[in-house]
């Protein structure tokens, strides 16, 4: 089985590795806007032992009442000297920073907890909650306990410490009541935090009985694929741990409301293992392309991506196309959006007198002028006003742009930019501005697409975490096989074996590379990763210094900023 390095989100978090801190409060009353914390007493426990404890009296800022000093035997000569909520918050919100908050009942211990937080004007810290009294509801049959109350817990779990309205001690109490919870939890298979947290949040009973689609199921990386009862494909994912992942999705770590949707019309899942982390994500892309599922929200549709061309003819013009044609246009892209296509082009035109007409013009079958040659937008070539090499001039000029030449561009709209803000025309200033960014977007991904798509053959490895190699073989763009070498061994004949054995791909026409654009910019970003060794290349990966990257990483952190300050205006 491959080995790759897992994440906290795929894995889960072991209850072995949890820290809990099972806190108790004494109060003077059962409102808290409008009583105080007496006492705080708290037991920090990991993998079963104790690791700590936390205990203070409170001085509430009013008088005990006496019901509750005949409940506690808290009084207000115990409580003058003590510290104030001031400075007996910081010291447990210290106490407890990174652990799972437990308490009895926790409701009424964490809003005392969070109102003392606001009136001493401390940031609540988010902490994880469980509640053991929601927990036994659910684990502790009528016939152990008369109620689901501390003291009835204690005894049915036989708790060393008798709980008695002190705080500390009945902390004390809880930590055994939790630990004898946590035991017939995990006879249940729940092994994790976040699985644990499930009997306390909303999640419905049916959703949670669909556990048992994880069953089975490799805890292997990879790709897996929920299915409806006609076997129709619902929802593409992947994760180094297939069967983890899985189960987590009917657990409360899964928040998204269109997956509790897609788990509720779940009947099956199929496991698709990968050898190496790059296989599975480029797997997920193929699949959610070919299935098209109804929950995945991106890259359902990458035969919708567009592209900008410069067509080839007598006097070529800008045309937006679905397909990348060998026929020696110029292209750049792709572009997500026929919108972003058109600022692209509108950009190009901004600085450039290409005609925008869409027929077919010869040199020799002249016509009037239309608008915007009156305008100085278009030289006119149409009535004979440019010729054929004056003209050229100008495409060769646009073929530059394409090709990820854009400093002059930047500099012409630049200017153009000041010269229209000068004007006070703000808004139309920051229209050139974002066809501009869309342009450098557009030119950027083509001239990192083109050198790739042109490589017959790259084989390329990276170490992994566990030890040995992972290695992929890249073919015109498309993952063509991935395979690992395991610790201490030699890696070449895996290599030798991995071409051997990859898919035979046949060349597309550059800059379109013989996968999707997502898998090639994803295969990109996995050769650019630190530690990564290129073993083998048919053919030369470059990407030209000042080129259109260098344009975009400059404009893209003011075109992020910008969207900032709008959205904040949008909201005062």
């Amino acid at each position: 089985m491959a080995m790759v390095q897992g994440t906290f989100d795929d894995l889960g978090t072991a209850l072995s590795t949890v820290t809990f801190v099972v806190v108790d409060l004494e109060t003077t009353g059962g409102s808290p806007a409008e009583c105080g914390i007496t006492e705080i007493g708290a037991v920090k426990v990991r993998g079963g032992e104790v690791v700590g404890e936390f205990q203070t009296l409170v001085n509430p800022g009013s008088p005990v009442p006496a019901f509750i000093s005949v409940l506690t035997g808290i009084t207000d000569s115990m409580v003058a000297g003590a510290p104030r909520i001031e400075a007996a918050l910081p010291a447990f919100l210290e106490f407890a920073t990174g652990a799972v908050l437990v308490a009895h009942n926790a409701g009424f211990d964490v809003s005392f907890l969070k109102a003392a937080a606001r009136r001493t004007e401390h940031e609540w810290p988010g902490f994880p909650v469980l509640d053991t009294v929601h927990l036994a509801r659910q684990l502790v049959r009528k016939d152990e306990a008369p109620n689901h109350r501390l003291a009835s817990l204690a005894r049915l779990f036989h708790a060393t410490t008798t709980p008695d309205h002190r705080a500390l001690h009945d902390a004390r109490a809880t930590v055994d009541v939790l630990h004898g919870l946590l035991e017939r939890v995990g006879s249940l298979g729940v092994h994790s935090l976040e699985e644990l947290l499930d009997y306390t949040s909303r999640v419905t009973p049916a959703r949670r009985r669909k556990r048992h689609l994880a069953d089975g199921l490799p805890d292997a990386p990879g790709v897996y694929l929920f299915k409806d009862g006609q076997g129709r494909v619902l929802y593409v994912g992947t994760s180094v741990a297939i069967r983890t992942r899985v189960r987590s999705y009917f657990t409360a770590s899964e928040h998204r409301k269109r997956m509790g949707e897609m788990v509720r019309l779940a009947e099956s899942v199929s496991p698709i293992v990968c050898a190496t982390t790059l296989e599975a994500e480029v797997r997920e892309l193929r699949l959610i392309a070919q299935h098209k599922p109804r929950y995945n929200r991106r890259s359902r549709h990458p035969e919708k991506a567009l592209w900008v061309k410069l067509t080839v003819e007598p006097f070529p013009r800008l045309s937006v196309v679905r397909t990348v044609a060998d026929d020696g246009a110029r292209y750049a892209g792709p572009f997500g959006s026929r919108t972003s296509a058109e600022a692209a082009v509108a950009a190009v035109h901004e600085v450039l007198p290409l005609r925008q007409c869409l027929e077919r013009l010869s040199p020799t079958k002249l016509r009037s002028a239309c608008v915007l040659a009156e305008m100085g937008k278009c030289g006119a070539p149409c009535t004979g006003a440019q010729s054929l090499d004056e003209y050229a001039e100008v495409v060769d000029r646009a073929v530059e742009l394409l090709a990820g030449d854009t400093r002059d561009l930047l500099d012409a709209l630049r200017t153009r930019m000041a010269e229209l803000s000068a004007a006070e025309r703000f808004e139309d200033a920051q229209v050139v501005r974002e066809r501009l960014v869309a342009l450098v977007r557009g030119t950027t991904r083509a001239q990192r697409l083109d050198p790739l798509a042109r490589i017959v053959e790259l084989v390329a490895a990276r170490r992994s975490m566990l030890g040995g190699w992972e290695v992929v073989c890249v073919r015109h763009g498309r993952l063509a096989g991935s395979t690992t070498a395991p610790r201490g061994a030699d890696p070449m004949p895996y290599i030798e074996a991995l071409r051997a054995s990859a898919e035979v791909v046949a060349a597309s026409a550059p800059p379109m590379p013989a996968a999707t654009p997502e898998e090639s910019e994803k295969i990109l970003r996995w050769l650019e990763t630190p530690g990564v060794r290129v073993v083998e290349v048919d053919g030369a990966w470059t990407c030209p210094v000042g080129g259109a990257a260098a344009v975009r990483a400059e404009l893209e952190p003011l075109e992020t900023a910008r969207r900032e300050v709008a959205g904040f205006a949008g909201v005062r």
